[in-house]
């Protein structure tokens, strides 16, 4: 096991869906493995299919703890995993993004669609309100993420945000390297808290 103090879970935003090339998937379990060799628990969505599937059984094959949190009315149609350290039910979308942040010291978007994408902006938002002060990852395998990267770069010139908030982002295309990159990084400290927790 690593040696980390800085990172007890990492939370992970990733398809339920494996996409068209075997890489994705090839990646979740090395980001799966690089997870449990430093020592973190993993995060996620709950789900057996997908990515989330191939990610969170990595974790449980190389003996790490894994806890999912699901909405009820996703548990079926998603397949929630009934093999993890543990599984948490929830009754919202909301109230399953605010629990991944509450339990989670640092969070990885993998490859996926809206849902991932959703996930990804709503963390980065509320880290750009101050709501948290956690890392941020995009794992951008085979450049996956480069589109997206290339537009947030489009709209930090066009003044939209501001130089600060667009390095509250992470990236890496290997999951040891982001992992370490994640664990070195220092929070942004001068980012006011602009609104409370109830008031979202």
């Amino acid at each position: 096991m690593g040696d980390n103090d800085s990172i007890k879970r990492i939370c992970v935003f990733c398809g339920s869906r494996t996409g068209n090339r075997p890489v994705y998937a090839d990646v979740a379990q090395q980001l799966g493995k690089a997870i449990v060799s430093h020592g973190i628990g993993l995060v996620y969505g709950g789900g057996s299919i997908g990515l989330m599937g191939d990610i969170a059984d990595a974790v449980l094959r190389e003996k790490g703890n894994v806890l999912g949190v699901i909405p009820h009315a996703l548990a079926s149609k998603e397949f929630a995993h009934t093999g993890l350290t543990e599984l948490r039910m929830v009754s919202s979308m909301h109230e399953r993004k605010a629990m991944m942040v509450e339990l989670s010291d640092a969070f990885i978007a993998m490859p996926g669609g809206f849902g991932t994408f959703d996930e990804f902006f709503e963390i980065l938002t509320w880290a750009q309100l101050g709501l948290h002060a956690k890392p941020i990852g995009l794992l951008n395998v085979e450049g996956y993420f480069d589109l997206l990267l290339a537009f947030i770069n489009h709209v930090l010139e066009e003044r939209f945000i501001q130089t600060k908030h667009h390095g509250l982002i992470t990236t890496s295309r290997y999951p040891d390297e982001l992992i370490s990159e994640l664990i070195r990084c220092k929070p942004i400290r001068d980012i006011p808290q602009l609104i409370d927790w109830k008031e979202t």
